[in-house]
């Protein structure tokens, strides 16, 4: 047993090397994306065109891989290109050099603007970087690098990929990479070297062709030239005497309630700082060859005022206070506030002890006792506003959050027919008509739900938003909003018509609270038309036009007719017969007055009956009809108008009615409830017309339910033989039903379709209720369409393409966000970052062109150029200088360097002018017209065989990037692996 175990133990520890490592596995799964991203094999594409690393679309393609349990993540990036006509024609050669090669000695892109590091530093149009997926995870050791190199060319290997491989080494901020790239018979590594402190032999170009000849090490004498490009980047941040030309509102005359110092129903615009804050001119010599050129540490030829190509681009502020931007989020913040207007004053309105408060409680009690004090008098509006009066005195006039001053202008602003001597009599609330349909300011507050920006509503959302600003924030909009309330309680008690409101029913197109104030304004239009008949109809002065004819033309052609016809004045509405303590009263006497006549509430009448009943409230003749029962003349009567609506009054009316269900009782009553106006209109046709029959009020109101054709008689004459529509005949039919229940009760004795005082009590209260978080979200449509509008205004000087495209994109979102009713906060915010957004362009361009003087030039075609050359700076990453230093934007350019040269001569401290050095060199750096460059990039290319004098001539190419605390040499040294 013993000699049987032996074996088997042996077996039990021996070890399997078949099974495939960690290493093993990495290997594999590079290969396996590889693959699938069918990066296999040589593609040869078409030579690069100029500038496409930065006009052309780059993409990538990204997967994650292991190796043990670290995480790395290999992404794709390429550019892409559109496929050659030729493809397929000419085959590759099997030993041709790979396409990356290739594009190390291409100089048409060298020094993008914006690209990928890699591209910048090795000209690449395609790679795949292999790096640690989280951010904080690093390859440090020199043998994980090791390792990971192995991977990357065993894998390139096995592939037979041609793509440049590169892997992440050191802490992502240092943009560290070393690569292979392997073709047939030839590879090219990738390396690097990053320092923080820049030796001083390598600060010139002779180091660097040092440095670059020693790596490449040709055997050949004499070695190939070298070709070179070099860029030198000048920064200016000290613009001197070109200072930012906005001038931001005097905040210290507004606060202390001078008026003047910005309109009121204006929103400001512009950066409070200059938006530009640096500007980088890169200076270039594409094409130089070793030995044209000296650059050591004695002595340079790079003078920049002589460099073929120069090319500008601006660093923008990072979010630029800016006026309009600043106004429109401080009122968005309002909308998260929670507190009530009483809260927020430290009050209530009706806080008062003793004495005065019981004058206030009693109010309603001496409404009921015998007085011959006018009932107007005791008012709630004057018992509030008398309330407020003594409140002001308990807490002290410094105390109050608006200026006195401030308030009257605002109001008057608000409420222009207060500065006329007789307020109380205007006959017009406003002389405003609906703007047309194709007008701009329709098609925004129309999209924007907003209000018209003639409109109050319009007007108070501007004079909220710069009292939240200016006049002492919070407490500053509750203060107006109590005041506005006031006002609106005011003119209603008082019949004074609200300005700035378009006549009619509330337009549902616009914001709930412009609804609001349309719908008091129609409440105050109908309690002075009834105030004011009841004063005609005291003194016996009312006569009728027509005879039948009680009603008034306008409550059937509306208020506008009024002013074309003579007839509104001395005929009488049938509101004049109806005050507003009658909103509860039954027509009893009409009832009793129709059993005298003989005819009866449920019947149609007859021919008896039709010489006992009085015509009333009759309008006018209705052309050619006549009843068909008597033949007597069809009057169109006086009727009620339907009573206007708001949206929320609309959608509870659809709730209450969908409540009601589909069994047939509910459908029964809700078209009794949908059918108030219809019985009413029956009424006042049935009072115009006696002895009129259901045809005859279907031939008036409803034409197409009365069918007529023709028939022979008896006596072979052709006649008109009418009937009612199918429709009309079903059984228990609402408007049969209706017509039986109709009386003939003339409009102005009917009960009131349109309750104007409960209307205008429910909005007073509903107005009184809005906390100032729930008035700016009423009002933030009418804040935005202003400030799109303000942008639209000041984009249209400055003419930009980009800051059109950005104010239609403002102008779609909005249109979408607004028209819901409780618009997310998130949204909200997207609009106002747009806004802010379009905003600093424009500060930048006007900030840029007051930089270059593009007013102050006198030649027309310079002007031109020069715009056009600002208007490139705002919309692209790096701008070409037309004549390089020589141009006309170079000398301006030149300009200002010089000056910002001086400036800094001028201040600089006494201390560090010793420090410069000798007297000359002090001399020679007081007239510099640059200061040093921030940046010296260096582009070196050549082509050699390598390592052997036999070896195939390959590209070689180094890049350099010297700033004042770093410097970077990133080389591609490529060898022959067959011949070496």
């Amino acid at each position: 047993m013993a000699a049987d175990s032996e074996p088997e133990s042996e077996v039990f520890e021996m070890t399997d090397f078949t099974t495939a490592s960690e290493w093993e596995r990495f290997i594999s799964r590079v290969e396996e994306v590889l693959n699938d991203w069918k990066l296999i094999g040589n593609c040869l594409g078409r030579p690069l065109e100029k500038g496409i690393f930065t006009s052309g679309t780059w993409e990538e393609k990204s997967d994650e891989i292991f190796f043990a349990d670290f995480k790395f993540s290999i992404t794709h990036h390429y550019l892409v290109l559109e496929s050659t006509d030729t493809e397929g024609k000419d085959e590759v050669s099997e030993d041709a050099v790979p396409q990356s090669m290739q594009d190390l000695l291409c100089m048409n892109n060298d020094f993008p603007p914006r690209a990928h590091c890699l591209v910048r530093w090795y000209g690449l149009r395609e790679f795949v970087v292999i790096a640690p997926a989280a951010h904080s995870d690093a390859v440090l050791s020199e043998s994980k690098c090791n390792l990971l190199l192995s991977s990357v060319s065993i894998a390139l290997g096995n592939t037979g990929c041609q793509v440049p491989l590169f892997v992440q080494i050191h802490h992502k901020w240092r943009r560290m990479y070393v690569g292979e790239c392997q073709g047939p018979g030839v590879r090219t590594d990738f390396e690097m070297v990053h320092l923080r402190k820049v030796p001083n032999q390598y600060t010139h170009l002779s180091g660097l062709l040092d440095i670059f000849k020693s790596k490449i090490g040709c055997p050949l004498t004499p070695s190939p030239p070298v070709s070179i490009a070099i860029r030198f980047t000048y920064v200016l941040q000290d613009w001197q005497q070109y200072f930012w030309p906005q001038q931001p509102p005097d905040i210290d005359a507004l606060v202390g309630g001078e008026v003047g110092g910005l309109e009121f129903g204006k929103l400001p615009f512009g950066a409070c700082e200059d938006p530009i804050s640096e500007l980088h001119l890169a200076t270039t010599w594409p094409h130089l060859t070793e030995g044209i050129i000296v650059d050591n540490d004695v002595y340079s030829d790079l003078d920049p005022t002589q460099a073929p190509h120069w090319s500008v681009r601006v660093r923008k502020a990072d979010n630029p206070q800016c006026l309009l931007g600043d106004f429109v989020t401080e009122f968005f913040k309002i909308c998260r506030r929670k507190e009530s207007t009483d809260e927020i004053l430290g009050r209530s309105t009706f806080e008062e002890e003793g004495r005065e408060m019981a004058d206030i409680t009693h109010a309603l009690s001496k409404l009921t006792e015998p007085t011959p004090v006018p009932i107007h008098k005791l008012s709630v509006s004057n018992m509030v506003h008398t309330a407020k009066k003594k409140i002001r005195k308990h807490r002290g006039a410094e105390e109050s959050p608006l200026n006195n001053d401030v308030l009257n202008a605002i109001l008057l602003f608000l409420f222009p027919d207060a500065a006329s001597e007789k307020p109380l009599e205007r006959t017009t609330s406003t002389d405003h008509s609906t703007p047309p349909s194709d007008s701009e300011d329709y098609n925004l507050y129309n999209q924007f739900k907003s209000a018209p920006s003639d409109s109050l509503t319009y007007k108070l959302a501007l004079c909220l938003c710069m009292i939240n600003f200016y006049h002492g924030g919070l407490k500053g909009v509750a203060h107006l909003w109590q005041e506005f309330v006031l006002e609106m309680r005011f003119r209603w008690e008082n019949n004074c018509l609200i300005p700035g409101l378009a006549s009619g029913a509330p337009d549902l197109r616009c914001c709930l609270l412009h609804q609001k104030l349309q719908m008091l304004n129609c409440c105050i239009e109908r309690k002075k038309a009834r105030d004011e008949g009841k004063k005609i109809s005291t003194s016996d002065t009312v006569t009728s036009t027509r005879p039948g004819d009680s009603g008034r033309i306008g409550d059937q052609l509306g208020p506008d007719h009024l002013k074309d016809t003579e007839k509104g004045e001395v005929v009488k509405s049938w509101d004049s017969w109806s005050d507003s303590e009658e909103e509860f009263f039954e027509c009893l006497s009409d009832t009793e007055e129709l059993k005298g006549n003989g005819q009866e509430s449920g019947k149609k009448g007859g021919p008896k009956d039709v010489a006992n009943l009085k015509p009333e409230g009759r309008l006018y003749q209705h052309g050619k009809l006549t009843l068909l029962h008597n033949g007597e003349p069809l009057y169109i009567p006086v009727t009620q108008e339907p009573a206007p609506m708001t949206e929320d009054l609309l959608e509870e009316q659809s709730e209450v009615l969908a409540k009601l269900g589909t069994s047939a009782e509910g459908a029964h009553l809700r078209a009794r409830m949908q059918s108030a106006c219809l019985l009413s209109d029956m009424e006042s046709f049935k009072a115009a017309n006696p002895g009129c029959l259901l045809e005859d009020f279907v031939r008036w109101y409803s034409p197409r339910d009365y069918i007529e054709e023709e028939v022979t008689d008896d006596k072979g004459n052709v006649v008109l033989k009418g009937e009612l529509s199918a429709r009309m005949k079903i059984p228990s039919n609402m408007w049969v039903e209706a017509w039986e229940t109709a009386k003939p009760i003339p409009a102005r004795r009917q009960r009131r379709l349109f309750d104007d005082t409960r209307e205008a009590e429910k909005v007073l209260h509903y107005l009184a209720i809005q906390k100032p978080a729930d008035l700016a979200r009423h009002l933030l449509p009418c804040v935005i369409h202003a400030a799109v509008v303000k942008v639209k205004e000041e984009e249209s000087l400055e003419n930009i393409s980009s800051v059109k495209k950005i104010i239609r994109q403002i102008i779609s979102h909005s249109s979408k966000v607004l028209h819901f009713p409780n618009p997310e906060d998130k949204k909200l915010e997207e609009i106002i970052h747009q806004i802010i957004s379009v905003e600093a362009i424009i500060a930048r361009a006007r900030s840029l062109k007051a930089k270059f003087g593009t007013e102050k030039c006198e030649q027309e075609e310079e002007k031109e150029d020069l715009e056009r050359f600002v208007s490139c700076l705002l919309e692209q990453p790096e701008v070409l200088v037309t004549g390089a230093g020589r141009g006309h934007a170079g000398r301006i350019i030149h300009k200002l360097f010089v000056n910002a040269q001086r400036a800094a001569a001028m201040a600089a401290p006494e201390e560090e002018v010793k420090r410069t050095g000798c007297l000359e060199e002090r001399r020679q750096n007081s007239v510099s017209d640059f200061p040093p460059p921030a940046g010296r990039e260096l582009i070196l290319r050549t082509t050699v065989p390598r390592p052997a004098p036999y070896s195939k001539a390959l590209p070689q190419r180094m890049y350099s990037v010297l700033t004042k605390e770093d410097f970077r040499l990133a080389g591609a040294f490529s060898s022959d692996a067959s011949f070496f």
